[in-house]
C-alpha cells in the first residue's frame, strides 16, 4: 500500500516547511538579535539599557526553539544539506554559537554588579551576541546564492575547499550587512511595541528609519548584483520530482542570471522581492507617523520578503557548488528518502501548531509596555 502523499509532493512540502521555520526564527529571534544590537546606542542610562534588555528576556529563550527546529529540519530532511553545510561552514557555525552563547551569560550577569564599567562591559556582549550571528546568517545566505566551494567525489563524500575569511567576499557581506539591517529594523519596530514612550522609543525609531533605509539600498543593490554578475544554476535535461536521492544523479550548470529564472516562470514569486521594498518602506511610514503597531507589521513583511525572496530565486536549489555545480544539491536530489518525509510530515503536524499555540499564548500573557517604573520597583526584572 502507497503513501497518501507521492515523493514529489512531500519534498515541495518539506522545502516550504523549512522556509518557514527559517522565517519562525527571524521574525521571533530577529527581534531579540535587534534590540540587542540597538541597544548599547539607544539606552544612556543603567535603567534605560534595563528597559530594553527586559523587553525581550522574558521570550528570548523561548525563540531558540525555531533555530533547533531548523536545524533538526535540515538533518531530518535533507541530510546531504545538513552533511555540506555543516561541516563546511563549521568555523562560521562557531562563531555564530559563540556569539550566541553570550547571550545568556550577559543576561544572569550583568547585574550581579552594580558597577557601571562591569554592567558596560556585558551590554557589548549582549550587543555582540545580536550583531555577530545576523552579520555571519547574512554572509552564508550570500555564499548558498553565488554557491558554496565544495565537491563530492563518487562516493557522495564532501569536500569543502574553502576557508572562514574566503566566505567573507563583497557579495556576501551585503547579504550580511543586509540581514544586520533586517534585524535591526525589526528589533526597533519590536521595541515601539513593548517599551513606554519616551526619549529611548525615539532613539530606536531614528535608527530603526536609517536601518529601513540602508535595508532598501542593500536589498536593491543586491538584487542588481545578482543580474549584473549572473549569479544562478540551471539543471540541465529534464527532472524527476520523484527520482532517487542521489546529488550526481542530474546534471546542473552555472547558468548566467539563472536565479531570475523563476520570476518569468511563475510571475507570481514577484510578491515576494515586492515585500522585501515594501515592508521596510512602510515601516519608514508607521516611524514618520509613529504608527506603532504597522511598524512591527513592515519590519515583519521586510523580513518575510527577504527571506522569501532568496528561497524562490533558488528553487529548486537548497546549496549549489561554486566549484562543481554537479554536487549542487536539490530539492529533488538531496532529501531523505520518501517513508522519512512522511513520517517527519505527520510529527510535525502534531508538534508545529503546538509551538505556535504556546508562543502565541506566551505573547499574550507577556503583553504589556515595560516602563522604567518597572525596572526600578520589580525585584524580578534584570
Amino acid at each position: 500500500m502507497g503513501l497518501p502523499l507521492d515523493y514529489e509532493t512531500l519534498r515541495l512540502i518539506w522545502w516550504l516547511l523549512l522556509g518557514v521555520l527559517l522565517i519562525g526564527f527571524a521574525l521571533t529571534d530577529g527581534y531579540d538579535l535587534g534590540v540587542a544590537t540597538l541597544m548599547p546606542f539607544i539606552g544612556k542610562t543603567d535603567d534605560e539599557r534595563r528597559m530594553v534588555i527586559n523587553s525581550i528576556a522574558p521570550t528570548w529563550e523561548g525563540h531558540q526553539v525555531w533555530f533547533i527546529l531548523g536545524g533538526g529540519a535540515i538533518f531530518a530532511a535533507w541530510p546531504f544539506v545538513y552533511a555540506v553545510s555543516f561541516s563546511g561552514f563549521y568555523l562560521a557555525m562557531f562563531l555564530v554559537l559563540a556569539a550566541l552563547i553570550l547571550r545568556p551569560v550577559a543576561f544572569k550577569y550583568r547585574s550581579k554588579r552594580p558597577d557601571a564599567a562591569w554592567r558596560n562591559r556585558w551590554d557589548w556582549a549582549l550587543f555582540i551576541g545580536g550583531a555577530v550571528p545576523a552579520l555571519v546568517f547574512g554572509v552564508a545566505v550570500g555564499n548558498v546564492l553565488t554557491g558554496a566551494p565544495f565537491r563530492l567525489d563518487s562516493d557522495l563524500r564532501s569536500f569543502f575547499e574553502g576557508s572562514l575569511i574566503g566566505l567573507f567576499h563583497p557579495f556576501s557581506l551585503l547579504a550580511g550587512l543586509l540581514s544586520v539591517a533586517m534585524v535591526v529594523l525589526h528589533g526597533a519596530g519590536w521595541l515601539s511595541v513593548k517599551i513606554e514612550r519616551g526619549p529611548v522609543m525615539d532613539r530606536a525609531r531614528r535608527i530603526g528609519s536609517v536601518a529601513a533605509i540602508v535595508a532598501i539600498l542593500l536589498f536593491a543593490a543586491g538584487g542588481a548584483m545578482v543580474a549584473w554578475y549572473g549569479m544562478g544554476f540551471r539543471i540541465e535535461g529534464v527532472v524527476d520530482p520523484n527520482g532517487p536521492s542521489n546529488p550526481l544523479f542530474v546534471k546542473t550548470v552555472a547558468a548566467s542570471g539563472a536565479w531570475l529564472d523563476n520570476y518569468s516562470r511563475y510571475p507570481w514569486m514577484m510578491i515576494a522581492p515586492a515585500l522585501g521594498f515594501a515592508g521596510p518602506a512602510l515601516a519608514l511610514l508607521a516611524m514618520a507617523k509613529r504608527s506603532h503597531q504597522l511598524l512591527i507589521a513592515g519590519s515583519s513583511l521586510a523580513t518575510v520578503g527577504i527571506i522569501s525572496t532568496v528561497g524562490l530565486s533558488m528553487f529548486p536549489f537548497i546549496l549549489p557548488s561554486s566549484i562543481d555545480a554537479q554536487s549542487s544539491l536539490t530539492v529533488w536530489n538531496a532529501s531523505s528518502s520518501h517513508l522519512t518525509l512522511f513520517i517527519m510530515l505527520v510529527v510535525t503536524l502534531i508538534f508545529l501548531p503546538l509551538v505556535l499555540a504556546y508562543t502565541a499564548w506566551v505573547m499574550k500573557v507577556l503583553f504589556g509596555r515595560v516602563t522604567l517604573a518597572d525596572v526600578r520597583t520589580n525585584p524580578d526584572f534584570y
